[in-house]
């Protein structure tokens, strides 16, 4: 945490139309260290029409070019763009001294050549990529006190990191025959853009599998995964979104290294999650792993040693659990996160407290719907 914390905080949001810009204003609005909202709109949109939930809040779109001649009055701006925008806007924000949370895509990767084989074209502030830390707060804590430009991961790379983090760093997982992550997300996901498939009558009782050929989201994931464990990783992320409006399940299946020499059980990856996170409020306040006691025999349907989505959503918590299939040594993991608030707004909160030296808790500490 920074020595000095700010006492109330001016915050742009760009890019206020979307659902992560909107969840972002809903989560401000209830940061008590946050005095000034500005989100944005390219076109004329009122922002009562455009989030209904957040009538009465007083809140009002400015035009993206209106609050970038205010920058000298922000202290942080939560940049909730497509990919394309945030390296184009980035630059002249940094330049007014003003901290950048990017939500996009945009600084995710640290070399130009990594960007471009992700999203298929040239990155226009490469000159800013060296210098982008990585947004997974519970790994990157000290940096991104420091930092002044943020690179907040993909949903699915927070989900699928927190899952494997204490694994990989480990060094408890075999990688010769790479990972295999599958993941649902809701609609939401989708972005607000009208699509057929994503209406309700089409998405309903549904699921919709899509990017099976390379999802982009797998190299960001390979690039967080050799960080961790220290050697190149390969991942074959398959997708989904269902039938349900937001919060994504990771789904991993690994094999444990055989030269550890570990004596695997529910309980020893129990122990392991423990130590990595910390247990309760003693460690991180956000990653809660499911430690219920097994209670049934073999076979038997035991639903609440697993972690439920629904009990992040509208949470900026992930969910973990752990098992371990003795018969074909195989370590399992299920992690749940809100994609909206964890997966987007919410990490980007955590990681805007952090640098602008406040508790990264703050305005965050409720709890699922």
């Amino acid at each position: 945490m920074a020595e000095t914390a700010i006492e109330t905080a001016t915050i742009g949001v760009v890019g206020g139309t979307g659902f992560a810009g909107g969840e972002a204003c809903r989560l401000l609005l209830n940061h008590p260290r946050v005095g000034d909202i500005r989100p944005t709109a390219r076109g004329d949109e009122e922002f009562e029409r455009v989030h209904r939930n957040l009538a009465g809040a007083g809140l009002d779109f400015v035009a993206v070019d209106r609050l970038l001649e205010q920058a000298a009055e922000l202290d942080c701006v939560l940049l909730c763009t497509p990919s394309g925008q945030a390296m184009r806007l980035a630059p002249r924000l940094l330049d007014a001294g003003v901290r950048v949370v990017d939500l996009s895509g945009d600084f995710r990767f640290a070399d130009p050549d990594g960007y471009r084989r992700a999203y298929g074209e040239d990155h226009a502030s490469p000159q800013l990529l060296g210098e982008a830390v990585c947004g997974i707060t519970e790994l990157h804590r000290a940096e991104i006190a420091g930092a002044r430009l943020i690179a907040n991961p993909g949903c699915y790379v927070i989900a699928a990191t927190l899952a494997l983090a204490p694994l990989l760093k480990g060094r408890l997982v075999a990688l010769d025959s790479g990972l295999q992550i599958s993941a649902v997300n809701g609609t939401t996901g989708a972005g607000n853009q009208p699509r057929k498939e994503v209406m309700h009558p089409e998405a309903f009782a549904s699921m919709l599998p899509y990017s099976l050929d390379g999802h982009r989201h797998a190299p960001e994931l390979e690039a967080r995964f050799q960080e961790l464990a220290g050697e190149p990783v390969t991942v074959s992320l398959t997708t989904a979104h269902g039938a349900f409006a937001r919060g994504i399940y990771v789904n991993t299946t690994v094999v444990p290294a055989s030269s550890q020499g570990v004596d695997w059980s529910r309980d020893r990856l129990i122990e392991i999650y423990r130590d990595f996170y910390g247990a309760g409020h003693e460690g991180d306040h956000f990653v809660v792993v499911n430690e219920l006691p097994r209670r049934g025999g073999l076979n038997v349907k035991e639903y609440d040693i697993y972690p439920l989505m629904r009990g992040v959503v509208g949470s900026n918590f992930c969910h973990l659990g752990v098992d371990f299939d003795p018969e074909r040594e195989l370590i399992k993991v299920v992690s749940v996160i809100d994609n909206l608030v964890k997966g987007a707004a919410g990490s980007a909160i955590q990681n805007m407290n952090l640098m602008l030296g406040l508790e990264e808790t703050c305005g965050l500490r409720h709890y699922g719907l």
